[in-house]
């Protein structure tokens, strides 16, 4: 049986269910002996409100869970999801501003979709299959793709460019760099790239005020967030509600914790004893974000005793200080909002 990892995405409330849920969701109700299809958006123009790879289960009695646009187009997705259940057949639908159904169902906000439907089946639950292999690898924190060829429902698994050829290898390559799934066109059909990125992570050090005002910000984009203090006191429930708290020095947790090129590490506490162990792991580490706050004069400081502890120079420029975008920031909640622009800026390819 596939067993998918749980607890992926805490802010369903704002945002649609993650895919890795929906398709959680979608082996459960197989394994359960309900018959289920997934619909899945590969393509989209125009004001689209949710990326394209974002999926729908459906099971025969039409209970549903994720969503493909939001709510536009649900209710004409599950009716035609019941048929490809019935008739095994997959197909294709697009919904546009012009069609009369797109109206019908609510989406006339000036955008297009395409939306791919395909039944499950329980070959696909096997412990060698596809699925079997893409839940290993979610659970793993390991980037992949879900290769599905339109013409012929036939999937496999890619963990690189290099395991494509061609226009696909280069398409695959764009799609991890840029994060995005992607529809594929080929001489022998579209070949449609789901992309599975591991979470963004945002490991904060220092349960601090600026901490306070970060975690909510880094949780409403979806981050996996952990906070990381020694002292009780700050890095407490009482302030920090149901976020992960490791109260621990940083050099202790960090190896345990794990970090990786999708992660993100703020060093906020302000006491060297517990931010430069961090910053010397981080910077060990493949994270692709360092960021440390103060002001030049203490980020020189900093890079003087970083020096004495054997990192290198060539490292220490990877560190983003003062921390964040210059928005002239005052307060907690500013140096918050520079701070999650510049990880974004940084994360997106846009940064100085």
């Amino acid at each position: 049986m596939v067993r998918w990892p749980s607890g992926l995405a805490e802010t369903n409330e704002r945002r649609s269910m993650s895919k890795t849920l929906v398709l959680a969701g979608a082996f459960g109700w197989l394994a359960g002996g309900r018959s289920v299809a997934l619909a899945t958006a590969i393509q989209s123009w125009g004001s689209a409100p949710l990326p394209v790879g974002s999926q729908l289960a459906i099971d025969g009695d039409g209970n549903f869970l994720g969503s493909v646009s939001g709510g536009c187009i649900e209710a004409e997705v599950v009716a035609q999801a019941r048929e490809v259940i019935a008739s095994g057949q997959a197909k294709t639908l697009e919904f546009g501003v012009g069609d009369e159904t797109a109206w019908k169902v609510g989406l006339s906000c000036g955008g297009t979709i395409r939306i791919f439907i395909e039944r499950l089946d329980a070959p696909n639950l096997s412990s060698d299959g596809v699925f079997h292999r893409l839940a290993n690898a979610v659970k793993a924190r390991r980037p992949v793709a879900l290769l599905t060829k339109l013409a012929t429902d036939e999937r496999s698994l890619a963990y690189a460019p290099e395991d494509a050829a061609g226009e696909l290898a280069a398409a695959l390559e764009e799609s991890f760099r840029r994060d995005r799934s992607v529809l594929v066109p080929g001489k022998d059909g579209e070949v449609f790239i789901n992309l599975f990125n591991p979470r963004l992570r945002l490991i904060v050090i220092g349960a601090v005020h600026v901490a306070q005002a970060l975690v909510p910000m880094a949780r409403a984009l979806d981050y996996d967030v952990v906070i990381v203090d020694p002292r009780p006191a700050f890095a407490s429930e009482e302030r920090f509600g149901s976020v992960e708290l490791w109260r621990a020095w940083p050099d202790e947790a960090l190896p345990e914790i794990g970090m990786d090129g999708r992660t993100a590490l703020v060093a906020l506490s302000h006491e060297p004893r517990i931010d430069d162990p961090a910053l010397i792991e981080a910077l060990r580490s493949g994270a692709f974000y360092v960021g440390a706050l103060g002001s030049r004069l203490t980020h020189a400081k900093r890079i003087e005793r970083l020096i004495e502890a054997g990192v290198a120079e060539a490292d220490l420029g990877r560190i983003h200080a003062p921390i964040g975008l210059d928005i002239g920031a005052q307060g907690a909640p500013e140096i918050a909002v520079s701070i999650i622009a510049e990880i974004t800026a940084v994360q997106r390819g846009k940064a100085r």
